[in-house]
């Protein structure tokens, strides 16, 4: 932030009763090793690679045979799947792998190593008998239900590329991802419950469908036993695939490490999708280590990210990244505050959680409802927060650590993109001191830079461009045949450089401050402001739990700032509040961020992964009623109190 302080709050020094990991137990150690990291990273990644198994050890670490493109552990070949399952079956098959929770209370199901690579060998076999090969591409619109974890593996496992497509996405966004990918084969569901309210999600699907011919087969879930249509010829029941024609093992398929992984697509529902390629061997290792390293993962541990799987989150902190080092994943089918705010912490109470990873926006949503929730709850075994998805506000940061963390818990603020295949920046427990807000340093073999428009290095606390000056083995190597966008997208401005569409600036200490998305930025009188920063400055002020900022026309400012404020409980909206929270902001940032004007509202429209939608916001503030597809938002009838509130 602007004019942001050297941090002297005792909470953020490490712990010093935290249990370290064996790479770096102090800030001078992580900088020494992060030196090596830089200066020799053929030779750093090479040793990384040794957290997996190959079947065939590679010949080169990294090459980059015509730039930006490049590749990773060449000539090396090894299976995903098999990382994740049979090589932990001889010390760890009866170690539980997924803990999963319904959205009922009393929907609970613990799933071992060992259960799990039946299940995953079980769907391979099936997919075989559909003429999935090599090289093919398999869709999966499932919800948070163990099947969609058993259905990455059993892709990787046959060297089917997966594409994962979020069940809060619409019809329309499901079939134009079908269609990008040219996948063969669609695994869904009969439904899912979200907030008591069954979702026909095979409805959904089966529209889909109806433009994607060259969907033979489709394997379904019953998930909610609703009544639901079955094409002939053409749609099975999942379990029944599952017990038929078991030869009793399926052999994992030894696929090169460039070999494609997965397809994510990251436009949402607006726009040509983008296919997000990632390999196997880069993401794997790159996954992996992050997990085991940011984390401090311990044999014991309990890991309990609250992402959907839809989102690169779930794939690389829930499936890959986990499941690689042998942990336990605690998977939640439902709302963070269903039936009421407490669920969470239940969760955490029932199975004994050590690591909780959540977004800023879930924290912030909870916070507003007051500390008397989290303190119904036993959360003693928790030992290791985390943040993720956007910047978190210095004031969520303490909260989160005082009223979750009971003030004994490192907090891991981790920036990341779908694109990076895994965390880039963030603190290591027990080594790097925290500081509320900040990103705070890069992880091993990552060197960022913040920029300005013409290139050059921006000054200490200057905004700039956020890029990655090197690839890194995790970084995804195209976009879904569309190089060409890839190339535009992502290194076109800095030419070599890893633009991230993120602002950000470097303090005195090197420490990162993420601003906000680029786009999100408003130039108020050719003043850009990052939306992250007034955001960050309206809740910190006593009465506000949460806000957004986006920019609205102005005849002479050319942009001006409005503010939708959500207010926490026994706070009174009224003009005098909203005077004293622009005057707030003023002795924050200063005068240029001022906002324009103030909308206090019950709620924001948010996807169900918790993001909030802008362009609803931006659509809104402008004073436009037509707000375009919301069929991914969580509660769409937040839209129409918006609307009436601003028409007031």
């Amino acid at each position: 932030m602007v004019g942001q302080k050297k941090q002297k709050d005792p909470v953020l020094r490490p712990q010093k009763n935290f249990s370290r990991h064996a790479y770096t137990s102090s800030l001078r150690q992580y900088r020494k090793l992060y030196r090596r990291s830089i200066k020799k990273p053929e030779e750093f990644w090479g040793e990384q690679a040794k957290l997996v198994s190959w079947s065939k050890p590679f010949s080169k670490v990294f090459s980059t045979p015509k730039k930006p493109f490049c590749k990773w552990f060449s000539g090396g070949k090894l299976n995903a799947s098999f990382n994740c399952l049979d090589r932990h079956i001889p010390s760890r098959g009866e170690k539980t792998a997924i803990i999963w929770q319904g959205e009922k209370e009393d929907e609970v199901a613990s799933i071992s190593y060992r259960e799990l690579l039946d299940r995953v060998c079980r769907l391979s076999s099936a997919l075989h008998r559909y003429g999935v090969k090599k090289g093919d591409r398999v869709c999966i619109y499932l919800p948070m239900i163990p099947e969609i974890a058993i259905s990455m593996l059993a892709c990787a496992r046959i060297g089917a590329a997966h594409t994962v497509v979020f069940a809060g996405f619409s019809s329309h966004a499901l079939a134009k991802r079908i269609q990008d990918s040219g996948a063969k084969v669609l695994i869904t569901a009969d439904g899912f419950f979200r907030r008591g309210k069954l979702i026909n999600l095979k409805a959904m699907a089966d529209e889909a469908l109806s433009q994607c011919p060259a969907i033979n087969n489709v394997a379904v879930v019953r998930r909610a036993k609703n009544k639901i249509a079955l094409k002939g010829g053409r749609d099975r029941w999942w379990h029944k695939e599952m017990a038929g024609n078991f030869p009793g093992y399926s052999k994992p398929v030894a696929m090169a490490s460039e070999a494609p992984l997965f397809l994510l697509y990251t436009s949402g529902t607006t726009g040509t999708p983008k296919g997000v390629e990632h390999t196997t061997g880069g993401y794997l290792v790159y996954s992996t280590l992050t997990a085991k390293m940011i984390f401090d993962l311990k044999e014991t541990d309990i890991f309990f990210c609250t992402a959907d799987i839809g989102w690169i989150t779930g794939h690389s902190y829930i499936v890959y990244g986990l499941l690689c080092n042998g942990a336990t994943a605690v998977m939640y089918e439902g709302a963070p505050d269903a039936p009421d705010p407490g669920r969470l912490w239940r969760i955490v109470e029932k199975f004994k959680v050590s690591i909780f990873y959540t977004a800023p926006t879930v924290i912030r949503s909870l916070a507003k409802e007051g500390e008397q929730w989290p303190r119904r709850h036993e959360l003693s075994s928790l030992r290791l927060l985390g943040t993720v998805g956007e910047p978190i506000n210095p004031e969520s940061w303490r909260w989160y650590f005082n009223n979750i963390g009971r003030g004994k818990c490192p907090i891991v603020d981790t920036w990341w993109q779908t694109e990076t295949g895994g965390i880039l920046i963030s603190p290591l427990p027990g080594a790097v001191p925290l500081k509320p807000g900040s990103a705070t340093v890069p992880f091993f073999g990552i060197e960022p830079e913040v920029l300005r428009e013409d290139g050059t290095r921006a000054k200490i606390g200057e905004e700039g461009y956020l890029a990655i000056k090197k690839p890194w083995p995790g970084i995804a190597r195209t976009i879904w045949k569309n190089p060409k966008r890839y190339i535009e997208t992502y290194f076109s401005k800095f030419k070599g450089k890893y633009l991230t569409g993120d602002g950000a600036k470097m303090d005195e200490d090197g420490y990162y401050w993420i601003t906000g998305r680029i786009d999100d930025v408003i130039k108020v009188s050719g003043h850009r402001i990052g939306t992250a920063e007034v955001e960050s400055a309206l809740v910190s002020y006593h009465g506000v739990a949460e806000a957004a900022v986006v920019p609205v026309p102005h005849p002479i400012k050319g942009e001006a700032i409005y503010a939708f404020v959500m207010l926490k409980k026994g706070t009174i909206g009224n003009d005098n509040l909203k005077v004293e929270l622009a005057e707030h902001v003023k002795k924050e940032i200063g005068a240029i961020a001022k906002p324009e004007a103030i909308q206090f509202a019950e709620g924001l429209p948010k996807t169900r992964s918790g993001k909030i939608m802008r362009r609803v916001l931006k659509a809104i503030a402008s004073g436009s009623a037509d707000v375009g597809d919301v069929s991914t938002m969580a509660d769409a009838g937040v839209v129409q109190a918006l609307l009436e509130g601003r028409n007031k």
